[in-house]
């Protein structure tokens, strides 16, 4: 069978290729587990050089997300499985709207409308967020039923796509399913768009030597998950049966929700005697905004019972970032 992941080349699309490619197979449109034959990861660009982990099996090809045509070419076997994770991130989104209603709602548009031209019934894995909730109305804990009002661009195009999975896999267009991610840490390299970039430097930049701004309070709280229990998570559901899914295709990854203050905490008791890199608060209005409008805690019940995983504390996450990187 063939895998497409959008946004291939990113960070989590590269972790999830090399996670795909060490199973070998999924569950493919027959229902049976077939072997992975051809794994493309399509990106608005390609990397400087091919990754050392990229076997045969690997094909890169850049090009625009909001292309129909190329994007209906990506997807020209029967025999397919798609996980959707490009998207302009949440920053990048609300300083401009027009590209990301271009990116994440016109591209997630021409990726439900390729699959749904195939013969068969493919399984599709949408990356959303929990940017989705937020607003006056907004519980002290969300759900995965919790009425969506979100306060950026972004998070509505995330909205708007999982309501969109959700209609067609009813209609019987495609198998998809929804993963609601909340903060991912700890992203090697450097800074990027997403207001939340801050909480990986807070980690990233001090095991470096090297100084973090954090632009918001240290009480400021997020929900955080270790990009190990995302990938994960992404294979686990595409992996579940249909069945057990209900009419709702969108389900929460388990995550830990945690202050700014507690990650530094938790930084500090990994790195023991490792001499860290000073960590700064410069605070910064817009920045603090965008978070305060996120959820501050999420329940997610639906994916405990599912068997989505979870990292076993954040101090694990961290250890396996040095683990990983360094």
């Amino acid at each position: 069978m063939k895998v497409v992941i959008t946004g291939g080349t990113g960070f989590i699309g590269q972790r999830l290729a090399q996670a795909l490619l060490q199973r070998g197979g999924l569950t493919a449109p027959s229902g049976s587990q077939e072997p992975i034959d051809e794994l493309l990861l399509f990106d608005v660009a390609e990397p400087p050089q091919r990754p050392a982990w990229a076997d045969e099996r690997v094909k890169i090809l850049s090009g625009d997300i909001s292309d129909p045509a190329q994007v209906a070419a990506l997807v020209d076997r029967d025999d397919i499985s798609v996980f959707h994770l490009a998207s302009v991130v949440s920053g990048g989104g609300e300083k401009d709207f027009d590209l990301a209603l271009r990116v994440n709602l016109t591209g997630g548009l021409n990726v439900f409308e390729a699959c749904r031209a195939r013969a068969s019934l493919p399984r599709v894995v949408f990356a959303s967020s929990i940017a989705v909730f937020g607003g006056a109305g907004m519980a002290p804990v969300v759900g995965d039923h919790a009425k969506q009002t979100p306060q950026t661009t972004y998070g509505a195009t995330k909205a708007i796509c999982e309501l969109l999975v959700n209609d067609y896999t009813r209609k019987g267009f495609f198998d998809g399913r929804s993963a609601r991610l909340p903060t991912v840490i700890v992203r090697p390299g450097k800074p990027n768009a997403a207001a939340s970039s801050f909480v990986s430097g807070l980690f990233r930049e001090p095991l470096n030597g090297e100084t973090c701004r954090i632009p918001v309070s240290e009480d400021t709280v997020m929900p955080v998950l270790g990009y190990r229990a995302i990938v994960g998570g992404f294979i686990a559901l595409h992996e579940a049966d249909g069945a057990d899914l209900d009419d709702d295709r969108a389900f929460s990854l388990p995550s830990f929700t945690v202050t700014v203050r507690d990650m530094i905490d938790a930084l500090r008791r990994v790195a023991g005697d490792r001499k860290l890199g000073e960590i700064v608060f410069k605070p910064d209005p817009f920045i603090q905004r965008i978070c305060d409008g996120w959820p501050k805690d999420a329940s997610y019940e639906r994916a405990t019972k599912l068997g989505l995983p979870k990292d076993a504390s954040l101090e694990a996450i961290v250890e396996n970032y040095i683990e990983d990187y360094l």
